[in-house]
């Protein structure tokens, strides 16, 4: 089926007056994912990569380690480990070896997918729930090392009404943290949802947008991160920038091995897991044919294949040093659509900046400084653009056919349950909660299901036409593996 590519290809366009766009390859033939800028560009760049995703890494262990009983000292220690552990799996992705990583703009880190779970695992067991949990995601992430190579072929189920539909409703599915940090981020805390908080949130989508509007170059791709600077400047006097974490902050910390003990190994935690897992792996497929489309390098079996085995490999590695399960941060691929800065040795140098935060608590707290209002304005924007290139895909996937509409529809509305009415589930066991409250998975696993039932099984003749749809790449409309 003919699709239209969801970003023009830089390379027949007309010259950017702006000079903000970057060409489909250099006149040396590397493409932009491969290029490596200036290091200062680097750096800031990278910097404003863990900018967007400094507050979804250190989330999860900020539940999990009360859950279980761990003292706020031992909480920190965690927080420090993932940001550690975060790093690592990144680089694994970006830069990866043999046919481990992804080699995409393509950002890891704790997965929230795994919180509700590992709160079940180790709630009140102190130490020994932490080893449990451990130990649960050290197997699964073996056995989703293994089973990389078979999951990848699922790629042929996501032709662009899939696609559409998922990387929609990842941009939609973030949204309402971008909102719950405009309003600080603590439903119980005296100023959630204030004034002040609010306005502060408006006021940096403002400053972003006009940045993005009146700065060119290089500067208008760093217009998120000078957002961010600017808003936690306006914080200060407001009185909503918390300079604690800086006070309590240790100047260096190494994330020692097995800090909390061996791993514990039991059934019930494993098989928990194991399901964690294989939503993680089926969001970050959906992840990287998103990245892929925007990067202008479609992700084919191969390179998903590696994407999925970084992921698990780094999952595998985190417990070791006191890190939860990693998988993609879909907030970062709108970064990448935002700022149209492609180059994977960027979210390398934000990779490592994600080590040395883990390694100098200090440093790591005055990224800590951005305050949650100014953190969801600038959030707005960058899950937004995830949402728009799922609308622009799903342009492209002609929905005027069969019944495409009718896919999308269901799959969105759907996936869409969890958003709109969180307690909707809560009559159904536990462990099914881990995947009916994922608004990606579910939407995802409709519109492969609704796809397969109306457009392949029992083909009628009127669309006899695109009989050889479930063969094509889902990216380029082009056999599968043939680029």
């Amino acid at each position: 089926m003919a699709a239209t590519p969801r970003f023009r290809n830089d390379a027949d366009a007309a010259p950017d007056p702006d000079g903000t766009s970057e060409p489909a390859a250099r006149s040396d033939g590397t493409h932009p994912v491969d290029e490596t800028l200036p290091p200062l560009k680097m750096f800031t760049s990278g910097l404003q990569h863990v900018a967007a995703m400094y507050a979804g890494v250190v989330a999860p262990p900020m539940i999990v380690g009360p859950a279980v009983g761990l003292s706020p000292k031992e909480t920190a220690f965690l927080m420090g480990a993932s940001l550690f552990t975060a790093g690592i799996a990144t680089l694994l992705q970006t830069i990866g070896f043999w046919r481990v990583g992804a080699r995409l703009p393509f950002v890891n880190g704790v997965s929230f997918a795994g919180v509700t779970p590992m709160v079940a695992i180790g709630k009140d067991r102190g130490h020994d729930g932490i080893a449990v949990i451990f130990g649960a995601i050290i197997v699964a992430s073996l056995l989703g090392f293994v089973l990389a190579p078979y999951f990848c072929k699922l790629v042929r189920f996501f032709p662009p009404v899939v696609t559409g539909t998922v990387i929609t409703l990842i941009g939609v599915s973030l949204l309402p943290v971008a909102f719950n940090w405009s309003q600080g981020g603590n439903a119980t805390a005296d100023d959630y949802g204030s004034t002040t908080n609010i306005i502060m949130a408006a006021g940096t989508l403002v400053i972003v947008l006009a940045l993005r509007k009146l700065l060119r170059g290089f500067l208008q791709q760093i217009a998120i991160l000078l957002g961010l600077i600017a808003g936690t400047l306006i914080a200060i006097p407001v009185g909503i920038t918390d300079f604690g974490a800086i006070k309590d902050a240790d100047e260096v910390g190494f994330p020692t091995p097995f800090h909390f003990g061996a791993p514990q190994f039991e059934i019930a935690a494993i098989v928990s897991m194991c399901i964690v897992m294989l939503v993680c792996m089926t969001e970050s497929t959906a992840d990287m044919l998103a990245l892929g489309k925007i990067v202008d390098r479609p992700a084919d079996e191969r390179t998903i294949e590696g994407g999925l085995r970084a992921d698990t490999l780094g999952s595998a590695i985190s417990p070791l040093f006191n890190g939860f399960m990693c998988s993609a941060f879909a907030q970062n691929i709108g970064l990448v659509a935002m700022t149209k800065v492609r180059s994977r040795f960027v979210v390398a140098a934000g990779g490592g900046i994600l080590i040395l935060l883990g390694l100098f608590p200090v440093a790591a707290s005055v990224i800590a400084l951005v305050p949650l209002p100014v953190l969801g304005g600038a959030g707005i924007v960058l899950f937004g653009s995830v949402a728009a290139s799922g609308i622009q895909t799903l342009a492209s996937a002609a929905l005027e056919k069969g019944e495409n509409a009718l896919i999308v529809a269901a799959a969105v509305g759907i996936g869409l349950i969890p958003i709109a009415a969180p307690d909707f589930y809560h009559a159904f066991p536990e462990d099914m909660l881990v995947v009916l409250d994922s608004g990606i998975s579910t939407g995802c696993v409709v519109a492969i299901v609704l796809n397969l039932a109306f457009n392949h099984l029992g083909r009628r003749p009127d669309i006899e036409a695109d009989a050889g749809e479930e063969n094509l790449d889902p990216v380029n409309a082009s056999p599968v593996g043939v680029h």
